[in-house]
């Protein structure tokens, strides 16, 4: 356990360190203790392996672009999620792969960390897709209120119509129905009548 002088020494030291201050020196500490680049720290920074290919990212970028034909800066940056995502998916997939090129050493701690980050960058995809979904119908559903409204109404007044011709019908079944029964039974005692008389 550190004594008090050894604290406040410690804590005086800590007054002198800045940290980087050069660019390339902030860059580079940014980097300390980088993994496998599945859980991003900084929104900002999008960090390729030596692996991966920079250009790969932005063709799949511009290809969902293309796709999803995002308008707006929340719509760009759900696009752009989307992308990183996928990414990170496909990353994890690799990762995971290379787990295997030394059966007898698995290290199923590390295959089971990647599997999960496949599965977190996965729903991250379809999460970013669904709010993309969710504001353009949004947006389209303004866009077509008022005459949404209108159409709404017209449906409104056809089936209150259908429902009033099919009481009006029926009311003229139950009327043609009791108008036999009378008919029937008038029928019934006239014959009767004609019996009595014979």
């Amino acid at each position: 356990m550190a004594t008090e002088k050894q604290i406040l020494a410690n804590q005086e030291n800590s007054k002198l360190s800045t940290g980087p201050t050069s660019e390339a020196g902030v860059l580079a500490s940014s980097q300390n203790n980088f993994r496998h680049g599945l859980a991003p720290r900084h929104h900002e920074v999008f960090t390729f392996l030596q692996d991966e290919d920079p250009q790969k990212f932005g063709e799949l970028v511009r290809n969902l672009i293309k796709e999803h034909a995002p308008q707006g800066e929340t719509q760009k940056i759900l696009v752009r999620r989307m992308a990183e995502s996928e990414w990170l998916r496909a990353r994890a997939v690799r990762l995971q792969t290379d787990c295997f090129t030394d059966y007898d050493n698995l290290n199923e701690k590390r295959l089971a960390l990647f599997i999960r980050y496949e599965t977190t960058h996965e729903r991250a995809f379809y999460r970013a897709l669904k709010e993309l979904q969710t504001l353009r119908k949004e947006k389209r559903n303004i866009e077509i209120g008022f005459e949404s409204q209108k159409l709404k109404q017209a449906a409104e007044t056809r089936a209150s119509e259908a429902q009033t011709l099919r009481r009006e019908q029926f009311e003229w079944k139950k009327m043609v129905a009791e108008s036999k029964k009378e008919v029937h039974a008038a029928a019934k005692n006239g014959q009767g009548d004609q019996e009595m008389a014979a």
